[in-house]
């Protein structure tokens, strides 16, 4: 494991209990396979270095509907509090990272491009599920609501998570030492969840089956589950840009595809530090 430098000095991340990822080599008829040890270092954010690191990242968890918003100015609004928040980098702090945890106050930034851009598309979409009715109700307030934004690349050990979430509280409490603008009274979690759907490949088939339940939610950030049960409300919204037939190229030879959904989670800020010891537990076991 690595090491991050927060704020002013430098301080070791916290264990993170990350599992080597494993690659598959044919060796004649029989399966090896090789465990590659790999070192994780967190780091502040760097103006200089992740623009484009921390702008994928951004695109990626806003998923199709990305290109609603300005995201060099989302990146340049992340970038420019370098002490909040982490990266997740394997092979020094010149690359690009393959992770990164942010806060963003909404009260402070609301009139600023992305964020009056996000808080509208946010509030439009707690609409749509009477499950994140309090969202778009907090949302609206003159509350200071720290949104989370995080993202990591497929494949990356959820074990690095909670070193993020456990830097992440301690630079806040540094900051409100120094008067600066991160006292939330709410945290909102942005993030994303998949339902498995038939393919419009299978019309036929499809006409023949009686009406199914409702789809079961998939979680790509498995932290999610734990963090709801910590919240006042949750839930999955549907994204505008939306492709009916992204299923079928993305079926990967399964009967099913998979339908992306945006996903919220709202938890008091008190209840926020329970969270993630909650997280971490979970996390640590897996």
């Amino acid at each position: 494991m690595g090491k991050k430098r927060s704020r002013e000095d430098g301080k070791d991340a916290p264990p993170a209990n990350a599992k080597p990822d494993k690659t598959e080599e044919d060796s004649s008829e029989e399966e090896d396979f090789e465990v590659l040890d790999i070192d994780f270092e967190w780091f502040n954010f760097a103006p200089e270095i992740d623009f484009h690191g921390v702008k994928s990242l951004s695109r990626q968890l806003f998923d199709v509907d990305a290109s609603f918003f300005n995201m060099s100015a989302l990146s340049d609004l992340i970038l420019s509090q370098p002490t909040i928040g982490s990266t997740v980098k394997v092979e020094g702090k010149e690359t690009d990272a393959f992770a990164m945890l942010t806060v963003l106050n909404t009260q402070v930034h609301r009139e600023k491009e992305p964020m009056k851009d996000i808080l509208k598309y946010l509030t439009e979409k707690a609409k749509t599920n009477e499950s994140l009715t309090l969202v778009s109700d907090v949302l609206n307030s003159e509350k200071h609501v720290g949104l989370l934004l995080s993202e990591r690349l497929i494949n990356i050990p959820p074990q690095i998570v909670p070193p993020l979430y456990s830097m992440l509280i301690d630079e806040i409490d540094a900051a409100l030492e120094d008067k600066e603008p991160y006292e939330f009274s709410h945290y909102l979690i942005l993030s994303k969840t998949y339902e498995e759907t038939e393919s419009s490949l299978d019309v036929e088939k499809r006409k023949k089956k009686k009406a199914k339940e409702e789809p079961t939610t998939f979680y790509f950030h498995p932290e999610d589950e734990v963090f709801q049960q910590h919240a006042l409300a949750h839930g999955s919204f549907f994204y505008t840009k939306e492709d009916d037939t992204a299923a079928d190229s993305k079926r990967a030879f399964q009967e099913a595809g998979i339908r992306p959904t945006g996903h919220m989670i709202l938890i008091e800020a008190g209840k926020f530090g329970d969270a993630v010891k909650a997280m971490t537990e979970y996390l640590r076991m897996e």
